[in-house]
Order: C-alpha cells, then sequence, then structure tokens
C-alpha cells in the first residue's frame, strides 16, 4: 500500500514549505521568490507581461485519465504559452491550488513534480501562490510573468490585408487524443473489467495531456529578425482563433484546407474514429500551436522551417472569411472551438 499523507498534519505553512522546499532561482529578474509576503521582481528595463488560467476538474481535466504529473506540466505550459504568444519571454509563475481531503500529500507532491519539470524546461521560476480547501474537486490557478523588450510584443489586432497567415506544428492531435481517452473512459465506466485500450495511440494522447508551449518558433523569429504583425496560441481550435484576429484586425481570411499541418498520427486516427481530420484541426483546440500572421516579404525566412506552414492569409473585411477545400470549393468560416461555457 502506498504511503499517505494528510495535509492537515502539516498545516498550510508546513504544506507550502514541502512543496517549494528545492527551488532554484533561474531568472535575474526574481529578485525575491517563494518565502514572504510577496515576490519582488525586476525586469531591468524590459515590459512586464502578465497572464492567469484557471484550470477547474471535471470543465478543463478528468482526474480519470490525467496523471497528476501531467497535468502540473500542463497547467504550466499552456500559460507560458500565452507569454509566448505575445512575442514575450516568460521569467516567473505563481501557482495556486485548491483541492479536497481527498488528495495527500504524496498525490500534491506528484502535481509539483511535473510543474516544476516544466519550469526547468522552460527557465522559469516559480516565486508564488496560495493553497486552499476546496468543498470538492481540484481547481488550479496559474500566473505567468514575462519580460519583452519594449513596444515589441504582438497583439491579436494588428494584422493587415495580404499578410501571410502562418501556424507551428500541427493541429487536431490534442482534440483527438481528448476524444480517444474520453472514449476509453466511458467505456470503463459501463464496464470495469475491460482493459482501457489506447491502442499506441502515443503521439494524439501525449498532445492532449503533455502539451508543450512553443518556445522555439518564438526564438526562431527573434533569430532571423521577422516580427509578427499579430498573433496568438491556438487553444479553441485554428477556426475560432483566426476569427479573433480577423476581427480584432478588422479583416477578412482566406485559408487553405490543403496547407493546414494534421500529423499522418492525426489523420489515421480521426479516420479510424470516423472523424473528418480537417474538422479536429479547425474546431478541436488545445493544441496550443501558435498562429501568427506576418508580412509577404519575409516568407523566405520560414520556407525551410518545417515546424511553420502558411494555410492562408488576411484578406479585405469585405470578403469576409472562408476556407477553400482541397477539391477547391469555397465555404465559409465559422468559429466552432471549445467553449468552456457550453451546457452538455
Amino acid at each position: 500500500m502506498e504511503e499517505r499523507t494528510e495535509i492537515q498534519d502539516l498545516g498550510e505553512f508546513g504544506l507550502i514549505d514541502f512543496l517549494t522546499r528545492n527551488i532554484e532561482i533561474q531568472n535575474a529578474s526574481t529578485i525575491l521568490g517563494v518565502g514572504d509576503d510577496a515576490a519582488i521582481i525586476d525586469h531591468f528595463g524590459k515590459q512586464t507581461v502578465v497572464s492567469t488560467d484557471l484550470l477547474v476538474e471535471g470543465v478543463h481535466f478528468d482526474l480519470m485519465y490525467t496523471p497528476l504529473k501531467h497535468l502540473g506540466y500542463k497547467s504550466v505550459a499552456v500559460n507560458l504559452s500565452d507569454i509566448y504568444a505575445m512575442n514575450a519571454t516568460p521569467t516567473q509563475i505563481t501557482m495556486s491550488l485548491a483541492f479536497s481531503n481527498r488528495f495527500s500529500l504524496e498525490a500534491l507532491n506528484e502535481f509539483y513534480e511535473g510543474v516544476y519539470a516544466a519550469c526547468e524546461k522552460y527557465g522559469v521560476d516559480l516565486v508564488g501562490g496560495d493553497t486552499s480547501n476546496s468543498l470538492k474537486g481540484f481547481i488550479i490557478s496559474v500566473t505567468a510573468i514575462g519580460e519583452v523588450t519594449p513596444d515589441t510584443f504582438v497583439k491579436r489586432s494588428t494584422a493587415q490585408k495580404g499578410d501571410l497567415i502562418c501556424v507551428s506544428g500541427d493541429l487536431g492531435g490534442a482534440f483527438l487524443g481528448l476524444t480517444l481517452l474520453e472514449r476509453e473512459k466511458k467505456i470503463f465506466l459501463e464496464s470495469p473489467d475491460v482493459k482501457p485500450d489506447l491502442e499506441n495511440e502515443t503521439y494524439i494522447i501525449g498532445r492532449q495531456l503533455k502539451p508543450e508551449a512553443r518556445k522555439d518558433i518564438v526564438e526562431f523569429l527573434e533569430q532571423e529578425n521577422i516580427t509578427p504583425t499579430a498573433m496568438m496560441d491556438i487553444s479553441d481550435g485554428l477556426s475560432s482563433d483566426i476569427l479573433h484576429i480577423a476581427k480584432q484586425s478588422n479583416l477578412g481570411v482566406i485559408l487553405y484546407e490543403e496547407k493546414i499541418p494534421i500529423a499522418q498520427e492525426s489523420r489515421e486516427a480521426a479516420l479510424k474514429f470516423g472523424l473528418d481530420p480537417t474538422a479536429a484541426a479547425l474546431s478541436g483546440g488545445e493544441d496550443y500551436e501558435l498562429l501568427f500572421t506576418m508580412k509577404q516579404e519575409d516568407y523566405d525566412k520560414i520556407v525551410l522551417n518545417e515546424q511553420i506552414s502558411v494555410v492562408g492569409y488576411m484578406t479585405d473585411i469585405s470578403e469576409g472569411a472562408h476556407i477553400i477545400t482541397k477539391g477547391g470549393n469555397k465555404f465559409k468560416l465559422v468559429a466552432q472551438g471549445w467553449n468552456a461555457f457550453k451546457q452538455e
């Protein structure tokens, strides 16, 4: 039997001391981290970028198939993705948790192992947070803080007519991973003796349970001296996210179905589940890839980067938003992305 330590045996300060006992500061901007009334950060003439995410059990994640270590990692990575989406560098996070008494110290420790693994991978410092009791379930709030050279941040509202629309990586995998996990959960609930069959779908399951933030893309753009004209990360699906950029930039959109990057593993899984791979890429969400627009003259700089695909271009607002299918038909682009407030 695994050891189980009740949280109440430590008390809140004991818990915080335990979970933050091995923090090593990685950023010069972190003047004072965990252990005082507040953290102190000095970005030495840079502008500060701040973003917060809330993750609620039963809405954003399901502990039936999400290992706590993966959840810790993902809760950091998806928040850092928002900082990269501003063309900035994340430097610190705060992490607040509320949990019921079904969580032991060992369980929280496992969650924090994932948190620290992500902090180490992305070079950010955990500088504070809070813990509280929750009547039921697990609630996670992460605030990410980053820095950017003054006025080099990139907004959603600054795309220009004629700009190329680019995405990093590939799309649809996270949604397909979720589809598979949800299907196996349903089978398990109906017949607990049936062993889950994840069908060697390690790629799509990894895309759902352990997404990465695209630090590499932001570094590449800087190296190549490319400043995107607009940028955001893809959390709700390509169609609804490009429509955000179009709406805020007062422009239209043309996407080409054949240009949308979909991994072979995702394509095969979609067909196996009876789903359209393009629909998964357009409406799936949770890929945490970067979606950005850039000037046409920068095209030659990205053409050799296999991690960046040009999927369309921005047009005049009067042309609306459309996708051109592989068969050459033109369809109106609609936002069918993930909606946290949708009633089941």
